[in-house]
């Protein structure tokens, strides 16, 4: 019994009592007739119906919405904010839904200012980190560079290929630094706006990766707030990353475009799929920066047919 909804554990114990006290009556020396009569019995079955009916109706007004509130409370997710209840009446029933509510959107607001405040400071982070490997590591490299080549005029004719292995080296490191920094701080994102910055994402992801990356662009694309870019370029830039890490795509498709009152962007890739997707790390933060802005974010995935990650964000 413990299994069942409060509203049902309630009637069954009302009308349990109901019952006893209607054959208490029946079959107990206090009663009408010694022999109980039909149209007694019509009676008692009749008011045991009437009260059991009344006993429902009035559990169900106050105790329903209990009910409703438990069910809720236990497939709650925190990163879906529609899940408020509708209260009916008053009464206890009535309040503790008021209050679970209120408590889910105390509960969303403090998510959404601790999530904002965490993924600036993040943005912050990734600023200064690029920044020192663009002026420390990668100035560092580059005065490497520049002695190496003034030591090859020094130096015996046979050790020079070994001197220029060691220079290419430090010509490949410099390149990954400055890679690594523009995943860091999207210049270009800044400088010449989202279009620009999708573009060279897709070149750098098919240039260090096993994966042709193909971008689309729709027409009447309206410019999107600073905030809302940085979303879309980094839900592109964490999806990209999945499949080059996970996927094992030969190609994927990154499309930009406006439906309705709506900017999508939409990340597609040909790799092997799952059959049953658990979020990690990187979807379940791609929901949370989808939310601080309003977006909604779906994932798809089949096995054999790849993943799709959509991207809706509200003009």
């Amino acid at each position: 019994m413990s299994h069942l909804p409060l509203y049902w554990r309630v009637c069954l114990t009302n009308g349990t009592l109901f019952c006893i006290g209607t054959l208490v009556l029946a079959l107990s020396p206090a009663r009408v007739s010694e022999r109980v009569l039909a149209s007694e019995a019509i009676v008692l079955a009749v008011g045991l119906t009437v009260m059991a009916t009344l006993n429902g109706l009035l559990l169900l007004r106050s105790l329903g919405p209990i009910d409703r509130v438990i069910r809720t409370m236990d497939a709650v997710d925190h990163l879906s904010p529609e899940q408020r209840l509708t209260a009916e009446g008053e009464g206890p029933g009535a309040r503790l839904v008021a209050s679970y509510n209120a408590m889910l959107e105390r509960l969303e607001t403090e998510r959404s200012t601790s999530n904002a405040k965490a993924l600036a400071a993040q943005e912050a982070e990734r600023h200064r980190i690029a920044q020192e490997l663009h002026d420390e590591v990668g100035q560092s490299l580059t005065v490497v560079l520049l002695g190496l080549k003034s030591l090859e005029s020094q130096i015996p004719e046979e050790l020079r290929p070994d001197l220029a292995a060691v220079r290419e080296s430090a010509r490949t490191g410099i390149d990954d630094v400055r890679r690594v920094a523009r995943q860091l701080r999207p210049g270009v994102l800044e400088d010449l706006g989202l279009h620009a910055a999708l573009a060279a994402l897709a070149t750098d992801v098919s240039a260090v990766g096993r994966t042709t990356v193909r971008r689309t662009t729709g027409r009447g694309i309206p410019d999107l707030p600073q905030d809302r870019e940085l979303v879309v370029y980094r839900v592109a830039q964490e999806a990209l990353t999945n499949v080059v890490r996970h996927a094992n795509a030969a190609t994927a498709e990154l499309s930009l475009c406006k439906v309705g009152d709506q900017v999508v962007l939409t990340v597609s890739d040909d790799g092997r799929g799952v059959a049953d997707l658990v979020p990690g790390a990187g979807i379940s933060g791609m929901r949370e920066r989808a939310l601080l802005v309003g977006a909604e974010l779906s994932v798809t995935s089949e096995p054999g047919r790849g993943t799709t990650v959509r991207l809706e964000v509200p003009l």
